[in-house]
């Protein structure tokens, strides 16, 4: 019964993810902080960009919950701790692997998803100031991008 309420927690932890990032991503990332995000929509030359810091803004807490909820036998934190970690990795798979290519790992899919994702991304993307964004979100495509994506 432990794993499964483990497993459980890591799940709704990972689910409840891209609602965060969503908002930090609207309302931190395109507000207050916009200086640390706005390298991201006018890439320069350089390999990374100050964007990169906000990998530490969710790295930080997740593994202080791992260490915390390991060391004192609090498996809820540790297992909301590796739901944010797994969120994490999904995110820089998707964002930096998939979608913007900085790392060659993977060519471009045509599975219909990954198509849609790219096109929320990109539209996203069409913005290069911090006003007017569409698509803050990561791994749910809105319906209209989905729609999109099948034509292409």
């Amino acid at each position: 019964m432990f794993i499964f309420f483990y497993i459980v927690i890591v799940l709704l932890t990972f689910s409840g993810m891209e609602a965060v990032t969503w908002c930090t991503h609207r309302y931190v990332m395109h507000g207050f902080l916009w200086v640390l995000h706005a390298d991201h929509h006018r890439p320069g030359k350089g390999f990374f960009e100050k964007n990169d810091a906000f990998f530490l803004i969710f790295a930080v807490p997740s593994f202080l919950s791992i260490l915390w909820g390991t060391l004192h036998r609090h498996y809820a934190l540790q297992a909301f701790g590796f739901g944010v970690m797994t969120y994490g990795a999904a995110y820089f798979l998707v964002h930096d692997v998939i979608i913007h290519q900085r790392f060659k790992w993977f060519s471009r899919s045509n599975n219909r998803y990954l198509k849609a994702i790219r096109l929320a991304h990109k539209m996203h993307h069409k913005h290069l100031g911090k006003e007017e964004g569409e698509a803050f979100g990561l791994l749910f495509v809105p319906p209209k991008y989905r729609q999109k994506s099948k034509k292409l």
